[in-house]
């Protein structure tokens, strides 16, 4: 599919957002399967010292049982479900990029989101692209620059995918806001690539 895409970011980094890959049915097709197949789990977060137990869920797949760390919590990658695999493979054909392990979130509702952050990990390779799908409720997902603090936002729909590359992640943070205003689940699958998995 042919897409006509612009950087959403003015400076310091790379945002690209497709719009919808995938039409109504299949977006269906997808979020069920997603919700019934993922092995989801509570996250858990060590804010201030404390450790969080976060109402979103969350899944970490990869191509080998690599291990991933952020806010101090470590996973091992699952192996890839069928409809993982299919995902990765439309992805990668969409964007052009590889991609060896992907981060679903389960949102349940809008009261649940995720706080400013960079996605700067040791494990992941440096300004390599993250892929962004999502599927279900369409969410606000905000930009904010590090230093001049100007903001850029966006909202994903249902099948949307969303890239982030360059030098985004050194310069830029981005949440998803919570709002009350949204009584449905959404998941999101951030396709990732991890540098020499052991």
């Amino acid at each position: 599919m042919e897409h006509n895409l612009r950087n959403l970011l003015p400076e310091d980094g790379i945002v690209e957002y497709y719009g919808q890959v995938f039409d109504a049915s299949l977006n269906e097709k997808y979020f069920q399967a997603l919700l019934e197949e993922v092995s989801w789990e509570h996250d858990v977060a060590i804010i201030f010292g404390k450790r969080i137990v976060t109402k979103r869920k969350v899944a970490w797949y990869g191509s080998q049982d690599f291990s991933y760390t952020y806010s101090k919590n470590t996973k091992k990658a699952l192996p890839w479900t069928k409809t993982l695999e299919e995902l990765l493979e439309i992805v990668q054909t969409e964007t052009g990029a590889s991609f060896n392990s992907c981060l679903l979130n389960l949102y349940h509702n809008g009261q649940e989101g995720v706080s400013w952050h960079s996605d700067g990990e040791k494990e992941l390779e440096k300004e390599g692209t993250i892929a962004s799908l999502s599927f279900g409720a369409q969410r606000r997902f905000c930009f904010k620059h590090k230093k001049t603090k100007e903001k850029v936002e966006v909202s994903l729909e249902s099948g949307s995918l969303l890239t982030m590359k360059g030098a985004t992640q050194e310069f830029w943070q981005h949440c998803l806001p919570t709002t009350k205003k949204v009584h449905t689940p959404r998941i999101s699958l951030t396709f990732r690539t991890i540098n020499n998995p052991t």
